[in-house]
């Protein structure tokens, strides 16, 4: 989709050989206008995660995009929340397909992480669209199965024009990936993947670049999300990935600055962080 190739998010994904040229093309402010910092699922080495807090810390932080994981409730809300349960994050435990949006938000998200943040609740889709400042982009990644793909359309269709334009869908279900392109075929959507080695200590790890870019090519999506193991991301991965027509590659989750700088010499066109305030100054990023 020539639109989306052409917008922030969506520069084609590059791998650069020589390395004196690399090191000159870093230099530009055009490749650090490229790569976009993601707040995963906000700022939340600070904040606690999926929660308004955590999202306005990001954008107070610097990050050029935020990530927030999604799921629906009872009453066919999109919530924003990572685990099908709410033990972890709030003490008491609660399967969110079976709670209401207004059962759900009777539990306090933010105190497990800092008394500061007591009462915190589990945003929804749209409130987190809210912090979003103009230019700022949104991963959504969806949890569940393809029975989100109706409501969240819907929830999209209500925001203001163009705010499309501001998200990308990502996810690991296969059957869910298919439908957002099935439903949103205009939104950039991504297929999200970690690695499994073959077997303990065998320095093989699957999925191999080429069967990420088979099952790319078989789904119709823009892109690839890549758990960021350096063990199978190496430079040859890289440009097996680009030889297979990988277009658009982004990483997660990645904290520590050597790995951040690492990565954007693969000119991955995004790299989630918990902390994406520390990650752009090592990068020397706007």
């Amino acid at each position: 989709m020539n639109r989306v190739r052409h917008s922030l998010l969506g520069m084609p994904f590059r791998r650069t050989i020589n390395h004196v040229v690399l090191s000159m093309a870093l230099a530009s402010s055009c490749i650090a206008a490229e790569l976009v910092v993601t707040g995963h699922r906000g700022a939340s080495a600070v904040a606690p995660e999926n929660t308004l807090a955590a999202f306005r810390q990001a954008w107070q932080e610097g990050a050029d995009a935020v990530e927030g994981d999604f799921r629906l409730t009872l009453d066919n809300q999109i919530v924003c929340i990572h685990d099908a349960n709410t033990q972890r994050v709030t003490g008491t435990a609660r399967t969110v397909a079976d709670c209401t949006l207004a059962e759900l938000r009777q539990l306090d998200y933010g105190s497990w992480k800092n008394a500061r943040f007591a009462g915190e609740t589990c945003p929804t889709f749209t409130e987190v669209f809210g912090t979003l400042p103009k230019d700022g982009r949104f991963f959504v990644e969806l949890k569940t199965g393809p029975e989100i793909v109706s409501p969240l359309k819907a929830e999209i269709e209500r925001l203001p024009t163009g705010s499309a334009e501001q998200l990308i869908l990502i996810a690991f279900d296969l059957e869910t990936v298919l439908a957002c392109k099935r439903l949103l075929p205009t939104i950039t959507t991504h297929w999200l993947t970690s690695f499994r080695e073959t077997r303990k200590g065998s320095g093989k790890w699957r999925p191999t670049a080429a069967e990420i870019a088979t099952t790319v090519s078989r789904l119709g999506v823009d892109g690839v999300g890549l758990q960021a193991n350096q063990e199978q991301l190496t430079d040859r991965f890289f440009q097996e990935l680009q030889a297979g027509g990988v277009q658009q590659v982004h990483v997660w989750t990645v904290d520590q600055p050597q790995d951040a700088a690492f990565f954007r010499a693969q000119g991955v066109m995004g790299i989630t962080t918990n902390r994406p305030a520390a990650i752009k100054k090592s990068l020397r990023l706007p």
